[in-house]
């Protein structure tokens, strides 16, 4: 496999994570054509067309549990205030209740809320009705697959990690960006044990 240098600092984070994954080389390879060309100076649309290819070529190339892990590790703006909200939650808070209801109040990944089913739901998006937008991608022409929403998941999962003090597994149920603009983004959380 040889080694590229790739410019936009998107596609740069997908092909370290592609390997940390333990991707094999040809496959990370297939995905990552044509990722070199995309520059800093490339129009964003172009940059949005470039990641649905490759959101599509893993969606038919990794399974959905390493398509996960890649996206998830993609994931941006860990650090910093929203951090320290998160960890703030955390000490001022004592039960999983409390510390859902702070979170939510703290607007650092949207409106938090604790479902029936012991679930965790986040509306990331806090637009009130469509079109949605997608923070992320805004560029984008064209819808893209959910795939490429699994690092904003992971973004959110890392938060509510820290606030929640409790390990979670995300699924992504909708997105501005996937969806065209008619759902807003939105995650559930399982708590593992």
């Amino acid at each position: 496999m040889v080694t590229k240098k790739y410019e936009y600092h998107r596609i740069e984070r997908l092909a370290e994570q592609l390997k940390v994954a333990n991707v094999a080389p040809a496959i990370i390879n297939d995905i990552m054509d044509g990722g070199d060309k995309v520059l800093r100076k490339t129009p964003p649309a172009k940059k949005a067309d470039w990641l649905r290819g490759a959101m599509l070529k893993m969606n038919k190339l990794l399974d959905v549990k390493t398509r996960k892990a890649v996206r998830e590790g993609c994931a941006c703006c860990l650090g910093g205030k929203r951090l320290k909200i998160s960890q703030t939650v955390f000490k001022e808070n004592n039960t999983l209740e409390e510390r859902v209801k702070a979170v939510s109040a703290s607007r650092v990944v949207g409106n938090v809320t604790l479902q029936p089913n012991g679930e965790i739901l986040a509306l990331f998006d806090m637009q009130k009705e469509p079109p949605y937008r997608c923070y992320c991608l805004g560029q984008a022409k064209e819808p893209l697959p959910i795939t490429y929403c699994f690092c904003c998941g992971g973004h959110v999962k890392h938060h509510l990690q820290v606030a929640l003090g409790k390990n979670l597994d995300c699924t992504t149920r909708s997105s501005a960006l996937s969806s065209g603009g008619r759902f807003p983004c939105a995650f559930s959380f399982k708590i593992l044990e």
